[in-house]
Formats: structure tokens, sequence, C-alpha cells
């Protein structure tokens, strides 16, 4: 069968998830910590993980010819530079992201098509409980989760470059999760105070995190509801991956929260996946199609961010494009007389 021909096309769009799953079970098992360990070969890493010699080898066949690992059942494998991040100890790790994308969101995805008919989750079907009531209940799943988004942060060294921070006093990270971001800026500039502002229950792994990336004298970690109120006064603002998470009336609720918060000077830095008009990026549009298995969230075009900041009180100055079809949408607030010049 010819590669161009539509049949192949299919194939392999449809075993791609049995790459995924397999990558998965790679992190899930921790054969790249038994790899670096030594137990390299087949018959060790069987032993190492208690599992069967025979399913062991196979995977790493599969797994080797994906990339993930170079080397031999009988020599020994070895580690590439992309099972080098699946390690547990690695600072960079997506052990976990790669683990609650091949058991909680493979669930969800099961779930498409009557997500899609409905336009409720994937995750409600799947688990009879939507991802933020999951969390919640199960401390070590909200856990896990928090791991997972740090171990797509690959694009918050970009923020700090894209944005000038020199003049800024306060940052406020708004739903801020381990803190990872809120770090980062403040690791950049060691001038800035910085507060994380999420739910309570999120509030002791932000904790440990930016005690040990910054020290606790950098920051303060407040509870509360975004929805509500969020800590007033601040020069900058972040809101990393949160709006995706929800439709446009509670968007415009969280933008405008926000905007009664923010000094006219102030600025709000939102980190998002854009939806290009010419639907050319696939990693948007697949994005955008997950949040809906996940979250019920979607991801947005240009003019519906401009929408929703506009009804918030709020306008759009800038668009910086960062890592993994990321960009950075910087908000200013519409002072009050600019605001009945437009009306």
């Amino acid at each position: 069968m010819p590669d161009g021909h539509p049949a192949r096309r299919v194939v392999d769009i449809l075993t791609g998830a049995w790459q995924a799953q397999a990558l998965y079970a790679a992190a899930a098992l921790d054969i790249p910590d038994h790899i670096a360990a030594g137990h390299d070969t087949a018959a060790a890493l069987a032993l190492a993980v208690e599992a069967d010699k025979d399913a062991v080898e196979r995977l790493m066949r599969l797994l080797t010819a994906m990339g993930l690992f170079t080397g031999s059942a009988d020599e020994g494998y070895r580690l590439t530079p992309v099972s080098q991040i699946l390690r547990t100890d690695d600072d960079r790790s997506m052990r976990d992201m790669a683990v609650i994308y091949g058991e909680e969101f493979q669930r969800a995805w099961g779930a498409v098509v009557p997500a899609v008919r409905t336009g409720r989750s994937g995750f409600e079907h799947a688990f009879g409980v939507d991802l933020r009531g999951h969390l919640q209940a199960d401390p070590a799943a909200g856990a896990k989760f928090q791991r997972a988004m740090n171990a797509g942060n690959v694009f918050f060294s970009d923020v700090v470059k894209a944005y000038d921070f020199s003049a800024c006093h306060t940052v406020v990270d708004v739903a801020g999760g381990s803190g990872m971001l809120l770090s980062t800026v403040l690791d950049a500039h060691p001038a800035l105070h910085g507060v994380l502002f999420d739910l309570p229950h999120v509030l002791p792994v932000a904790r440990e995190h930016l005690d040990r990336a910054v020290g606790e004298d950098r920051y303060d970690a407040v509870g509360g509801d975004a929805f509500h109120s969020v800590p007033a006064g601040a020069d900058v603002y972040l809101l990393s991956r949160v709006l995706q998470d929800w439709d446009d009336d509670q968007a415009c609720r969280l933008l405008s929260t926000l905007r009664a918060a923010m000094p006219d000077t102030a600025r709000l830095l939102i980190v998002e996946r854009v939806i290009p008009t010419e639907g050319s990026e696939l990693l948007a549009l697949l994005w955008d199609l997950h949040l809906l298995m996940a979250a019920g969230g979607r991801e947005r075009t240009l003019d519906g961010y401009r929408g929703l900041l506009g009804a918030a009180g709020l306008c759009l100055e800038s668009v910086t494009p960062l890592a993994l079809e990321t960009s950075l949408l910087v908000a200013a607030p519409v002072r009050e007389r600019e605001s009945e010049e437009l009306s």
C-alpha cells in the first residue's frame, strides 16, 4: 500500500493513540528511572518493574523505534533526550503529564462521542463528575494534575523575555497552581514580590515549590475564589491557561473580577493558545477539542479574546508568540472616560 494512500493515513491516525499509550506505559512503569539506575536489559527491566519479560521486550522494541530509547534487549537500552524528560528526578520532567494523559484523559477521550453530542465534557461522561470536582475530592489526583501542568511549562521562560517586568513591584499569579510561572518571573526579577492566588487546597503544593525555588520571603500565598475577588493594587496580573477552562460567560466574569482589582496602570498577562483563523496550526486545534474532553473548556481565536476582554473593561495591547504554539496576550484596563468614548 503506497504511503500516500488514504487508508494509510487513517491507519496512521488511529495507531497514534497506541504510541501515546506505549509512552504512558514507559512513564507509569518508571522505565527511564530504572534504565538510569542500571537495569537496562529486558530481563533486568522485567525484574525491576515486576512485569513479563516478553511483554517488556516488545514494549521496548516499539519505544526504541519511536525514538524514546536506543539499544537492544540483550545489550541494554539507553536513554534519549525524549526519555530523559520522563525521569521523575529531571527538572523538566513530563512523567506526570504522560501518566495523567494515559489514565484520566484517556478515559475522557473515550467519551468523545457523547461529549460532542451534548457539549458536556468527556471527563464528566466518563467519571460522573467534572474535572474540578474530581481534583478537589482526591488530593493525590490534584497534586498529580498540578505536576502535569508544570510539565507543559516550556514556554514560561519565554514570558519573562516577552514582557518587561523591570518597572514592576508586585505581580499576582491568579489561579497560579503550583507557582511554576510565578517562580520563573520572580527568579528573573529579584526586586519583584509575588502573590500566588488560588483555591486553598492548591496552596500546599505551591508553597512547597515556591519556598524551594525563590524563598518564602519573596511571595505570599493567598487562598480564595477568583470569581469573587483577587488581591488588588498589583502592577501585573498573570492568568496562565485559565480562561481555556471556562465558557464565555464565566471567562468574562473572571476577567471582570480582575479588572476591578487592577489599577489603571496595571497590566494583565494572559498565556493561552490562540486558534489560527486559517486553521493551519494543528496543536491549537487538538488542544481545543481536548479541553472539551477534559474540562468542558475551549481555546479561542484572537477576536474571541478581544470580545471577552472588551466586555470586561479591558483592551488587548499586544500578542507575542511563545513556544508550543502558545501566545502571550497583554491586556490593559480601559479607563472610564475611554470606555464612554468607545460607547
